[in-house]
């Protein structure tokens, strides 16, 4: 595995996974123990930021249920600002960077202006709450598909998108300190033979919690 390169500015978009340390990539530390500047998100563990050199700069963008967080524009320019700078710059997000954690919008920003980067990816709650809830979200004879959704989209976004009628379908779920129910109820339009998993995350510490619908022959 090639080790992280210091012969200029690059961001690596790293998922922390779903809550728990240990559940780390070897590449995501790798990346951590070799960054000058760290931006995470309220879903990354903290305890992750000991990973990071003590001189490294640690930079929060989160935001916690309905509080206030920077703009995603701000982020990106804060990504590319210190990229530019020379710096070698993790970008930490929980689960995957790529699994409704807006990676791709910052890949897009990054590849715009130039900027290098690599995508590290990361264990997504979506595979691992129902994992540790002894739930496979796939199984050769009950659930041949997979597909993942999110509570919190706009309907009007879901118009056109078909849904898997059969299978395993496992909800992102963002839960505030409120208990704020999702916008949108995708187990409204679910069809026999759908196994629903909703995933929260409390706090990102390793609190895990899930509702499963129709998954009574898994558990």
């Amino acid at each position: 595995m090639n080790k992280v390169g210091r012969t200029g500015g690059k961001v690596y978009l790293v998922g922390a996974g779903p809550g728990d340390p240990g559940l780390l990539t070897v590449r995501g530390k790798e990346c951590l123990e070799q960054a000058d500047v760290v931006l995470y998100d309220y879903l990354a563990n903290p305890a992750l930021l000991s990973y990071a050199p003590d001189q490294a700069e640690r930079v929060y963008v989160g935001r916690r249920g309905k509080g206030s967080y920077p703009e995603q524009e701000t982020i990106n320019r804060l990504l590319i600002e210190r990229a530019r700078a020379r710096k070698v710059v993790v970008r930490l997000k929980g689960g995957d960077p790529f699994v409704f954690g807006r990676g791709g919008e910052e890949a897009e920003a990054l590849a715009t202006e130039g900027i290098d980067f690599e995508v590290v990816p990361g264990v997504t709650a979506a595979v691992a709450v129902p994992a540790y809830a002894g739930i496979p979200v796939t199984h050769r004879t009950l659930a041949s598909t997979l597909t993942i959704v999110t509570g919190h989209e706009d309907p009007e976004n879901l118009h056109g998108i078909g849904l898997a009628t059969t299978g395993c379908r496992p909800r992102h779920v963002g839960v505030s300190d409120g208990h704020e129910e999702p916008r949108h109820d995708h187990n409204a339009s679910s069809s026999r033979g759908t196994d629903n998993l909703d995933t929260c995350g409390y706090h990102s510490l390793g609190h895990q919690s899930f509702s499963a619908n129709g998954c009574r022959d898994l558990s």
